[in-house]
């Protein structure tokens, strides 16, 4: 732009020259004309003439320049105001994008420490819990309950020779003592939801009392929640029975030792999401 400007100012001094020296021969012939207002000759005056006559030609070029000059620097003028505002606008649009974002990512940010806080607490919980009802039970063989923390849960494991006799739904004594031990535990854990679940072996069942498998393995967990809100004072409204017969075994029913293990009442401990709920639930 300055280089530009330079070269305006010195076309028009070349312009402003050639027309003084015009101007100043005013009163001899204008540029172009064949003969003189006043009687002149000679050689030198001839020759004069000649180079005022180049000037005169020299000075309408630079004056036509300067003008397509002038008219392309206001041109240039409009096009470098309109780039400088746009520009500045672009500019300002992309720095409140970027204040957008940052503030997004910001908040992102927080959420995501704020759950990480929450599932640090739950799984801390998780891990007490499993290690309190380890210890409550450990008077037990492990052929009769396991303990076993998996998929942010606490399942116990009770076999049926602990709780039931065969093809019986009726809590026995030393089962009780095991359940008596549990609610114990479960008691100080209020934030925790349990559900009891009956399983059997694939051997076909028919008595009496129970038409197949399916229905004793509910009667049997049905059973285990009754003692634990009759006799234990347990929040009803934290336990679910199911009864769900041979359809989920843990091992091999073709084996002795596979239908003991599948001989089970699971009781499956599940600490409460309602804080990482509710957390889900504000931030959509």
């Amino acid at each position: 732009m300055i280089n530009f400007l330079r070269h305006i100012l010195r076309l028009a001094f070349i312009a402003g020259a050639a027309i003084l020296f015009a101007a100043s021969c005013a009163s001899h012939k204008k540029c172009g004309e064949s003969g003189a207002k006043k009687k002149y000759s000679g050689k030198r005056y001839n020759n004069a003439l000649h180079e005022r006559d180049s000037l005169c030609g020299l000075a309408k070029v630079q004056s036509d320049r300067l003008t397509n000059a002038m008219k392309s620097y206001d041109e240039l003028k409009l096009q470098y105001e309109s780039l400088k505002s746009n520009s500045g606008s672009q500019l300002n649009k992309l720095s409140a994008d970027l204040g957008s974002n940052q503030a997004k990512l910001q908040q992102r940010e927080a959420r995501l420490r704020e759950l990480e806080s929450i599932l640090r607490k739950q799984d801390s919980m998780l891990n007490m819990l499993n290690n309190s009802v380890k210890n409550a039970l450990l008077g037990f063989s492990p052929d009769e309950l396991t303990v076993e923390m998996k998929n942010g849960k606490v399942y116990v494991y009770l076999s049926d020779k602990l709780l039931f006799k065969s093809g019986d739904a009726t809590v026995e004594a030393k089962g009780r003592e095991a359940l008596k031990k549990l609610a114990e535990v479960l008691n100080k854990n209020t934030d925790v939801s349990i559900a009891i679940e009956g399983h059997t072996d694939n051997v076909p069942i028919k008595t009496n009392v129970y038409k197949d498998n399916w229905d004793l393995s509910s009667a049997r967990a049905t059973n285990v929640v009754r003692l634990l809100t009759d006799e234990y004072r347990m929040d009803a409204r934290r336990l679910t029975a199911a009864g769900k017969g041979e359809f989920s075994p843990v091992a091999d029913n073709t084996t002795a030792e596979g239908k003991a293990r599948n001989r089970r009442t699971e009781i499956v401990l599940s600490p409460k999401l309602d804080e990482l709920m509710k957390l889900i639930v504000e931030r959509n």
